[in-house]
């Protein structure tokens, strides 16, 4: 076993007993390893690379990459209100417009003058809340809901958006919202006349050779489909985002995110590296958190202490029902790592702890 394995390894005993199932990935020197525990589910085997999971908001990541490449290509514009994109975008829903449909427009909050830009959607600049409008009335409802987003149509999300009121002035504070994610999601799909899975598929997917990021799984795929957990080890049902799936809907494996993070390392270093330009373009925009973090288009961005060793991670969580996932990267040292696990127990201490070990001892000089 070669030193990264073993190093991998250390983590996935760590996490063993802790999680139903979990599988690391970590990436230095180009080289990766991949390491599962535990079992996919009742009955199921110790999951590994090809298994897939929910990654919830990873998702982000994803969809913040199709709007770079949407950028780049013209099809949309950074700075572009989100009401220009989403233009007649309730035509052809349940065959009529809602009810606050105007000309069969979208109505989309603004405040201070400042209308929500596409920029804001993805770097949770845009004031609105983390959820859709009813969503807590409905949290409060049903409490015990296997999957709380399963009534959340586009037509709810729009109809709703038309009466929500922003936190604050889009551009001006950091605001973390599912919401603003399904939203952009919702509008880069409807601006590119295709569905958000096809437009994840056509623009990121198939350019890396990912063969197992998607929305809706098929019959082989759903054999390899992890059981979701609660954090005490009870079976969850799978979550559908798939009206929304922006913010949260894609399912996939240790190995396709190995790939992911792949491209996000080439690209600082091959310009001509598949989708260099457009993942450089989400990690030229930031919109400041704190002193220490801040947003890139979909990645949150962090500086540690000179202390913790002043190495950079750039790096999203994930959660749905029943999965927890984590994947985090540092363009100057040349690592990634990616977590999966099936049961809603937190992965981020386990990748950050596997990222900052192999910064210190595999860091790749530039």
């Amino acid at each position: 076993m070669n030193e990264l394995a073993r190093v991998v390894q250390q983590t996935v005993d760590r996490l063993a007993g802790r999680n139903v199932g979990a599988v690391v990935a970590g990436l230095a020197g180009g080289d990766a390893e991949i390491r599962g525990t535990g079992r996919t589910g009742p009955g199921g085997g110790v999951p590994g690379p090809d298994t897939l999971f929910e990654i919830g908001s990873v998702t982000k990541v994803f969809t913040s990459l199709v709007l770079a490449r949407l950028v780049l290509d013209g099809t949309v514009r950074l700075d572009e209100p989100l009401a220009e994109v989403l233009v007649d975008a309730r035509d052809g829903q349940d065959g009529q417009d809602g009810p606050d449909a105007r000309d069969g427009r979208v109505v989309v909050p603004a405040r201070g003058g400042q209308p929500i830009t596409l920029r804001h959607l993805a770097t949770h600049s845009a004031g609105l809340p983390r959820l859709p409008r009813g969503m807590l009335v409905h949290a409060l409802l049903k409490p015990n809901d296997p999957d709380p987003y399963a009534h959340c149509t586009a037509e709810y999300v729009l109809d709703g958006l038309a009466r929500t009121r922003l936190r604050a002035v889009p551009g001006r504070g950091f605001r973390y919202s599912n919401l603003g994610a399904g939203l952009l999601g919702l509008a880069l799909a409807h601006r590119a006349g295709t569905g958000f899975e096809e437009l994840v598929a056509r623009e990121v997917c198939e350019p890396l050779g990912l063969v197992d990021t998607h929305v809706r799984s098929g019959a082989e795929q759903s054999g390899r489909l992890a059981h979701g957990h609660t954090p005490g080890g009870r079976p969850v049902p799978h979550w559908d985002l798939a009206s929304v799936p922006g913010m949260g809907g894609l399912r996939s494996t240790a190995a396709d995110l190995a790939l992911f993070l792949r491209a996000q390392l080439a690209a600082d270093r091959e310009p001509d590296a598949p989708l260099a330009p457009a993942i450089m373009l989400t990690r030229e925009t930031r919109h400041r958190v704190n002193p220490f973090a801040w947003m890139h288009l979909g990645w949150l961005g962090h500086q540690l202490h000179p202390q913790q060793g002043g190495h950079l991670q750039i790096w999203h969580n994930g959660g749905t029902g029943g999965f927890r996932s984590f994947v985090a990267f540092d363009p100057a040292t040349q690592v990634g790592v990616v977590v999966l696990a099936n049961s809603r127990r937190s992965t981020d201490p386990a990748g950050t702890a596997l990222l900052r070990r192999l910064q210190t001892d595999f860091a790749t000089a530039g």
